[in-house]
């Protein structure tokens, strides 16, 4: 398999070197030079197999050529189990009405649908920085899970140092202390005093130029740039399929949005062969995607930080992904549309057949805070089933958006609703009660760094941490 820049203008490269390199050298996204294809039959035939087993027929033409068969089947066993994951299904589906159902992936060990994702990434950096016998540095930003997540999922990595930005003040505690206090030499937080985005492109800045790193030592992305995210959170698209009547009859997803990385990897099992009959792009009102789909207006807004932290992002990364397919793979026309869309101070509009080839899939929705409050009382006492905040989201746009009521409607369920005090109470309710790994996390001592917004600053710190000696 080899990968491809949305851009054009970077070297083709294998898979071992997309999961080191983040962003192309022209600034673009890798995405595979070709799409595995499986018919309807050979999906049918995966029915009745568990998550590792079904995870190993999505990913392994992503990898093949860098990971061996044996090698990415361990490395499975070793993430999707109980002992990882708080639920032996791994990815169980909830049903909240009829045809209606939301899609758990909480059970991880920071409850959040990024654990699908970055546990597995922490295996594969793993393998492939053990043959080349290298060390490298994780550089993220989070506007709440993806710390945590990533910190999890690479805390035991021999030869990673892990520095991880959020804006300070601005994550919930809970989803702070996840990331905070993990022991670990290699792992690093940092309170930026800014926003996410500012961290985000203090983080972009750095790929773009690392030279701070003296030559010695790669970064490398946790964030849904990485290839390897996208790639493993397709597989429970295909396993909530299976489980209810796929590939016999089509879904439809909702799926609460910032980045566009979750999305895209129902996007991409739907080109893989997977029917899927809509996906619905739910936002918070940071809505730059539902307002560019709804209006053909892409403006970035300043940011606004709301009950759903997770998904206060102004610009979303990876929808950069798609716009390279509606341009027909064109990296050269993609790359002067990217130009326009980094000037923040413009209005861009996309012709009206590209536009018109996103809507045939996809529609969109923004839900207001106490839209989201009242969709979490509504669907509690309906079925006694408590949605965190962003979930919510999920479910209020499936209900405003869903084409055909004779599909499942599947919403996915991207966090634990204890991690989000705020929006729980506000919704007139107790919190719930932390999974048993995380009874004492308001106890446990916390490590950060609190740093200005300032590229310099942030940079010397991650040197200073990384070259002890």
């Amino acid at each position: 398999m080899k990968y491809i820049s949305t851009r054009g203008n970077a070297p083709e490269l294998a898979f071992d070197d997309v999961l080191l390199t983040g962003l192309a050298a022209d600034g673009g996204l890798y995405v595979p030079k070709e799409v595995p294809q499986f018919s309807l039959e050979e999906i049918e035939s995966w029915r009745d197999l568990p998550y590792t087993e079904l995870a190993h027929k999505v990913i392994y033409p992503f990898v093949e050529g860098c990971v061996e068969s044996d090698a990415l089947k361990g490395m499975l066993e070793s993430v999707y189990n109980n002992e990882v994951f708080g639920h032996k299904a791994i990815a169980p589906v909830q049903q909240i009405d009829h045809n209606e159902y939301v899609l758990e992936l909480f059970h991880g060990p920071t409850l959040a649908f990024k654990d699908f994702a970055l546990q597995m990434l922490g295996q594969l950096l793993d393998y492939v920085l053990a043959k080349r016998d290298e060390k490298v540095v994780i550089m993220g930003a989070t506007s709440g899970d993806t710390g945590s997540a990533a910190i999890e999922g690479t805390k035991t990595c021999k030869n990673v140092d892990i520095f991880i930005l959020h804006p300070h003040g601005k994550v919930s505690e809970v989803q702070r202390r996840q990331m905070t206090t993990v022991v670990g030499d290699n792992i690093h937080n940092i309170a930026i005093e800014g926003n996410f985005d500012q961290a985000q492109d203090m983080v972009k800045a750095s790929f773009g130029d690392q030279a701070f790193l003296r030559g010695e030592r790669k970064l490398v992305a946790v964030n849904s740039i990485n290839w390897a995210r996208i790639m493993s959170q397709i597989v429970y698209y295909f396993y909530s399929a299976l489980n209810l009547g796929g590939p016999v009859r089509p879904m439809a997803y909702s799926v609460p949005t910032g980045n566009f990385g979750d999305i895209f990897a129902g996007y991409m099992a739907k080109k893989m062969g997977l029917p899927i009959e809509q996906l619905i792009i739910a936002t918070n009102e940071n809505d730059v995607l539902h307002r560019l789909m709804s209006n053909n207006l892409y403006k970035v807004e300043p940011l606004k930080h709301t009950i759903t932290p997770s998904m206060d992002i102004a610009v979303s990364s990876n929808f950069e992904r798609l716009l390279f397919d509606l341009y027909d793979r064109d990296g050269a026309a993609l790359a002067e549309l990217m130009n326009k869309m980094a000037d923040r101070s413009v209005e861009v509009e996309l012709s009206e057949e590209k536009l018109g080839k996103a809507r045939d899939l996809f529609d969109s929705y923004a839900v207001t805070e106490d839209v989201i409050v009242k969709t979490m009382q509504d669907v509690y006492g309906e079925t006694g089933y408590l949605l965190d905040p962003h979930t919510a989201i999920g479910v209020k746009a499936a209900r405003e958006c869903r084409r055909n009521n004779r599909i499942p409607m599947i919403t996915l369920g991207t966090a634990h609703p204890v991690k989000f005090e705020e929006a729980v109470q506000r919704a007139g309710f107790e919190m719930p009660k932390l999974p048993h790994h995380l009874t004492d996390l308001m106890e446990r001592q916390e490590r950060l760094e609190v740093l200005p917004a300032d590229l310099k600053a942030v940079q010397a710190f991650i040197a200073k941490n990384t070259f002890k000696d």
